[in-house]
C-alpha cells in the first residue's frame, strides 16, 4: 500500500527542508510514498502517517494551529483515535507537551505529560544550537535511533513527567529528553533533516511503521 505522509504546513516550521528529506528518504530506499504539504484538515485525516515540524516560539506555533480551522480536532483524530504514527520536530515535539513556560504559560496539546522548560545556562551558550549525542533509555520501540550526533536549536526543553515517554536524552548544562515516544507519537528535539544519514535513518524507520 502506498502511503501518504502529511507535513502540517501552519506558517512554522522548515516545511520544505522536511520535506526534501522524506522524498530523498523514499526515493532512496524504494518506499512508495506520495509526501505532501498540507494546511487541510481532512487530507490530515485521510494520510497514513503526519509529520509537524515547527520553529520559533511555543505560542507562535499553538496558535498557528488554531488558526485552521478543525486543524486541531484532525490531529487529535488521527493521532488519538486512529492511532497512526505522529512526529513532531523541534517546537513540534515540544507542542506535545502538556503547556510551556515560553513567554508566559501556554498550554499543548497535551498528548505526551510533560512540560515545556527553559534550558538553565550555567554560563552555556543560548540557544543550545549545533551537533550533540543522544542516549537511549529506552529500546522497545519501533523507531530506534543510530548512536551519533544530531543538529539541535533550542532554548527549552521537553520535561517528561513520565520517564517511560523518554526515548533519548542529551547532555547541554542537564539530562533533558531528546527524542519522546509514547504508542504511536514520536517527537525529536533535533532536526532529523539537518542532521545527516543519521537523521535520514530516523525519518526511514518512522515511513516505515
Amino acid at each position: 500500500m502506498k502511503k501518504q505522509i502529511a507535513i502540517v504546513d501552519y506558517g512554522l516550521g522548515n516545511i520544505l527542508s522536511a520535506q526534501q528529506s522524506f522524498l530523498k528518504v523514499s526515493q532512496t530506499n524504494n518506499i512508495k510514498a506520495n509526501i505532501l504539504i498540507t494546511n487541510d484538515p481532512d487530507t490530515i485525516k485521510k494520510s497514513t502517517h503526519v509529520v509537524l515540524p515547527g520553529q520559533g516560539a511555543f505560542d507562535s506555533c499553538m496558535n498557528g494551529l488554531k488558526s485552521i480551522p478543525g486543524m486541531l480536532e484532525a490531529l487529535n483524530h488521527f493521532t488519538l483515535i486512529q492511532k497512526k504514527p505522529f512526529l513532531g520536530i523541534c517546537v513540534g515535539m515540544q507542542l506535545l507537551a502538556l503547556d510551556s513556560e515560553e513567554n508566559g504559560n501556554h498550554k499543548g496539546l497535551g498528548w505526551i505529560k510533560g512540560h515545556i522548560k527553559k534550558l538553565p545556562s550555567q554560563n552555556l551558550k543560548m540557544p543550545h544550537m549545533g551537533w550533540n549525542s543522544i542516549q537511549l533509555k529506552n529500546r522497545e520501540l519501533k523507531i530506534k535511533p543510530p548512536k551519533a550526533d544530531y543538529y539541535f536549536v533550542h532554548s527549552y526543553y521537553f520535561k517528561c513527567v513520565n520517564k517511560e515517554d523518554i526515548l533519548a536524552e542529551t547532555v547541554y548544562g542537564i539530562n533533558f529528553t531528546s527524542i519522546v515516544a509514547k504508542e504511536n507519537i514520536y517527537g525529536v528535539q533535533f532536526h532529523p533533516e539537518k542532521s545527516s544519514n543519521q537523521g535520514l535513518e530516523i525519518i526511514k524507520q518512522f515511513i516505515e511503521i
